[in-house]
């Protein structure tokens, strides 16, 4: 299949952050996602193969809670229900889905991980990626030489091959790193799966700048599904709604989404034309013109957030403040 239908499923947000039972909120979330899923089967025809879903469309995202806390409220186990449920909608509407989740770990008991996940149209994991670029959050490169022995680096940075082309994924600000993109497509990435949740506003936002720059330098189509509204906390609902959109490997927006619960975000994904413009010979070809050696030399020379920061640290927002505050004096002070 060289040529099909792709779709950001701009969904409202609903936080379980205040309630009583947060996680009985799973489940009607998941049936939130399928029955959504299904009407727009339905509107944009059997041609419909990949769909990606906002960020932490299932839970909403910690507010104030404890690394520990939100683990224990939110994060779903990789092999548990919640992902068997979202395997069967996956299945049962002949779709890649990608979704993102928090998910607990057993290498890791005490942490939690921001994970995108794509699941086949038969319901299997094709793809996991675990966010390695959060503010506030744990991250792999956290706990790197566990992290490492546990899973390898392959699984660090996944790529699935799959017959709707190469698959990779990012999440939210993570489109802003141009190293971890640019990382996907030299491991063979032709299309980002992007759920975020950020703030959409008439003007270009500076994600929305990184959507264009990393289509154009890794010659990728990038699929970003935004909330589509917040509820449940006390940030105004329509701060992050809106602006869904996908866009080509040139960077041309092919579809974007207004505010609001909306399937308007989908558009054709063509491999063979893809394809032909990466085999293009010319200045245009910018993966066929990276110098790799080069940067990795030059990197190594720069000592900015370093690995395994919560090897012997108890995880919780003030570590995290005090790692940046650490490495902007260390940098600039």
């Amino acid at each position: 299949m060289t040529a099909y239908r792709a779709l950001a499923l701009q969904l409202e947000t609903r936080s379980i952050t205040g309630l009583a039972d947060p996680r009985a909120e799973l489940r009607p979330a998941i049936a939130r996602v399928d029955r959504n899923l299904g009407g727009a089967k339905a509107w944009i025809g059997p041609d419909l193969r990949l769909v990606v879903l906002p960020e932490y469309v299932l839970t909403g995202f910690p507010m104030g809670e404890s690394v520990a806390a939100w683990r224990d409220k939110a994060a779903v186990a990789p092999g548990g229900d919640e992902y068997k449920e979202l395997g069967e909608v996956a299945a049962r509407h002949g779709v890649f889905l990608c979704v993102n989740a928090y998910e607990s770990d057993e290498h890791f008991p005490d942490l939690f991980f921001q994970a995108c996940v794509i699941l086949s149209p038969e319901g299997e994991v094709v793809l996991r990626y675990r966010r390695l670029h959060s503010m506030y959050s744990p991250s792999p490169y956290d706990v790197w030489e566990r992290y490492l022995d546990a899973y390898g680096i392959d699984a660090v940075l996944p790529v699935a091959r799959t017959e709707i082309g190469n698959l990779a994924s990012l999440a939210s600000e993570e489109i802003l790193y141009p190293e971890l993109a640019r990382s996907l497509a030299l491991r063979g990435a032709e299309i980002f799966c992007h759920p975020t949740s950020e703030a959409s506003a008439p003007d270009l936002t500076p994600k929305a700048i990184g959507r264009r720059a990393r289509a154009i330098e890794n010659m990728a189509y990038v699929i970003s599904a935004n909330s589509g509204g917040l509820t449940g906390i006390a940030i105004p609902g329509d701060s992050t709604n809106g602006g869904s959109e996908l866009l080509d490997y040139e960077g041309r927006v092919l579809a974007a989404a207004g505010p609001g619960e909306s399937v308007i975000a989908a558009a054709e994904l063509d491999l063979d034309a893809l394809r032909r413009h990466r085999l293009r010979p010319g200045m245009g070809n910018l993966l066929a013109r990276v110098k790799p050696a080069l940067w990795a030399e030059e990197y190594a020379r720069h000592d900015v957030e370093r690995p395994d920061g919560l090897a012997h640290a108890e995880p919780g927002r003030a570590w995290f403040t005090a790692r940046q505050r650490e490495v902007i004096e260390r940098r600039y002070g």
